[in-house]
């Protein structure tokens, strides 16, 4: 390279901030503290790095698509999309939230994260042959701030710019702030190619298949009923220490259904080959059949150590008749859990009372401590319950008689000026009925609401229920256009900025964002901004409970249940890694295994299935 004059070496040292010279290249990051795995490991330890390639994986997806541009608003992208697209750093499943390099062969940042810059891997190739390069990584920072879902101008907010230092070296600089997590964040962009873009309409929805780097690409589909990905049997990436045992069927396969009841009886069918049940019923009934009392199908149910996170009836308080807290409380009251669980679920599952539970985030007890200091500045502003009671969703005995329940309920409605006249809960003052609707996208969750809506009406309160197919369903979250919808918020081992998409005022104004609730709570918002900047993980774990108490007191959501296992059905056709991280089965490191392939193929053959 060309030496620099004397003088000018000078000049750049003077201005340099202390401790630029020390930022040196790495394999890895993690969001507090040190990665798990040394720049030489070979493989991540929950992956078999000897397994087969070879054969073919049938999957189920619901409703359809129209569309192989998943970055935009407009469409319903291809279920799988994703695999033909390669990210800068690869999340470990065994970490709470480490990352190591993908199409980034290293990482550099300085100890305040003030800016970070990816070294492009010279090897990597779009599936065209041609280079993966820095104007790459800006022209897709770019193009998904300018024309991307709404949620990615969100989601980046906090990044001043991008630029390609070189040919293979991209440098993210960051607005003034404590944003620990965006370097992380980044990581997990999913490149485009720039040139493939080039004379293309990025915000319009296509059935071209697009250009990608990915271990998979489109080999055949029929829009809304199926789409195949094939292996790229020279894939550049596939010897790299964070792929090697991972992406080891040759092709999958995403047929679409009409909704779950029709997939479901497809599976038993052997119409595709692995399932993810999330209906206690069918765990409990659906699959009392011949094939797994045989042993073709096995009945799996792998215990993970994830944030269960918090599913619920989601109240939109941008509606009237929600706005008062006591409303909110007051219809909690009417949903009997412990019936439902007793006579619905089988007892299967655990109440949720925490958007972090199954985790040490969880609030719990009263504030104290670092806690407590967190959110002394916010009393009077949060709820007076913050600090002096521990938060528990209303509980009933399982008989089915909450009497008791539905006394509170009424005493809370009264003091909101909601009485009864006529059978009907109205309000005082003007008369309007308490009458609203909850939107549905699947039929099996009517079982859920048509008990609840009983309890309601015993309180003078209807609730009508509405069931819609999936594009419908999409399309009214993303307009706010519902008064009440069960919804669920996911939760990492690392919470950080996709709080600000959950919680703030900012995402309530925003179509499309996950803040459906419309919360626009400035107490909210600064405890979420306090959160991101945590600078370790003692504090990020106090400043999540914080969090998650005032939620809580905020009676935005009647919470439902969870699990801490996954229930997993599969045609016994699989070879799977022994270890299970931290983040439950890993379904990219399982293949076909030959010997129970072929035995399954003749078992089938014999029994006629």
């Amino acid at each position: 390279m060309r030496l620099l004059p004397a003088i000018l070496l000078l000049l750049i040292f003077a201005v340099a901030p202390a401790g630029a010279d020390d930022v040196v290249p790495r394999h890895g990051i993690a969001m507090h503290g040190e990665v798990k795995y040394p720049p030489e490991f070979t493989h991540f330890a929950y992956v078999n790095p000897n397994a087969p390639k070879g054969g073919a994986v049938k999957m189920a997806a619901i409703g359809g698509f129209d569309s192989f541009n998943g970055f935009i608003i407009k469409g319903e992208a291809a279920d799988g999309i994703n695999m033909i697209y390669d990210t800068l750093m690869v999340d470990s499943a065994d970490e709470a939230f480490s990352q190591y390099g993908l199409l980034a062969e290293t990482i550099e940042l300085p100890e305040d994260r003030s800016w970070v810059a990816f070294n492009l891997r010279p090897e990597a190739r779009w599936h065209d042959g041609k280079p993966v390069t820095a104007e790459d990584v800006v022209f897709t920072f770019n193009i998904l701030v300018e024309k991307g879902q709404p949620t990615f101008r969100f989601y980046y907010a906090g990044v001043e710019k991008a630029e390609a230092t070189s040919e293979r070296r991209v440098k993210f600089t960051f607005k003034p702030g404590d944003n620990r997590e965006l370097p992380l964040i980044l990581g997990q962009l999913e490149i485009m190619p720039r040139h493939y873009w080039q004379g293309r309409e990025f915000d319009k929805t296509t059935l071209e298949p697009p250009l990608g780097s990915g271990p998979y690409k489109i080999g055949s589909f029929e829009a809304n009923r199926t789409v195949t990905y094939r292996r790229v049997a020279d894939y550049w990436g596939k010897d790299l220490a964070v792929n090697r045992g991972q992406n080891n069927f040759d092709a999958y396969e995403y047929d679409y259904y009409r909704d779950d009841t029709v997939a479901l009886e497809a599976f038993k069918a052997g119409e595709f080959d692995m399932r993810l049940e999330n209906i206690s019923k069918n765990w409990a009934m659906s699959y009392d059949i011949p094939a797994v009392r045989e042993g073709l199908i096995r009945k799996l149910e792998v215990k993970h150590k994830m944030p269960a996170g918090l599913q619920g009836f989601a109240y939109n308080i941008r509606r009237d008749i929600f706005k008062d807290a006591r409303v909110r409380q007051a219809l909690a009251y009417a949903f009997d859990f412990a019936w439902s669980n007793k006579n619905l679920f089988y007892g299967q599952y655990v109440r949720t009372r925490s958007y972090f539970d199954n985790s040490e985030m969880a609030a719990t007890g009263l504030p104290s401590g670092d806690e407590l200091a967190i959110l002394e500045p916010y009393r009077g502003r949060a709820p007076d319950e913050v600090f002096t009671r521990e938060y528990q969703p209303p509980a009933t005995d399982g008989s089915g008689n909450i009497r008791a329940n539905l006394g509170a309920a009424d005493s809370l409605l009264k003091d909101a000026g909601w009485v009864i006249r006529d059978g009907k809960r109205v309000r005082e003052k003007t008369g309007e009925p308490l009458d609203f609707e909850v939107l549905l996208v699947s039929p099996s969750f009517e079982r859920v609401v048509l008990p609840f809506a009983k309890n309601l009406e015993r309180l003078g309160v209807r609730m009508r229920v509405r069931t819609v197919d999936s594009s419908q369903y999409i399309k009214r979250l993303e307009t706010f256009d519902f008064d009440m919808t069960v919804f669920s918020w996911g939760q990492s081992l690392s919470p950080g900025n996709e709080q600000r998409n959950y919680w703030t005022g900012d995402a309530a104004a925003r179509p499309g964002s996950r803040n459906v609730i419309g919360i626009a709570d400035p107490a909210v918002d600064e405890l979420v901004e306090k959160l991101i900047a945590s600078p370790d993980r003692e504090s990020l774990v106090n400043h999540i409970r914080a969090l998650d108490r005032v939620l809580q007191w905020g009676h935005y959501v009647i919470p439902h249940w969870h699990l801490d296992y996954q229930r997993i059905a599969l045609w016994d056709k699989f070879g799977m890694p022994e270890a299970t991280p931290l983040r439950g089965a890993q379904f990219n490191a399982w293949w076909i295994d030959p010997g129970k392939n072929e035995s399954l193929a003749a078992r089938r053959k014999r029994s006629g299935k």
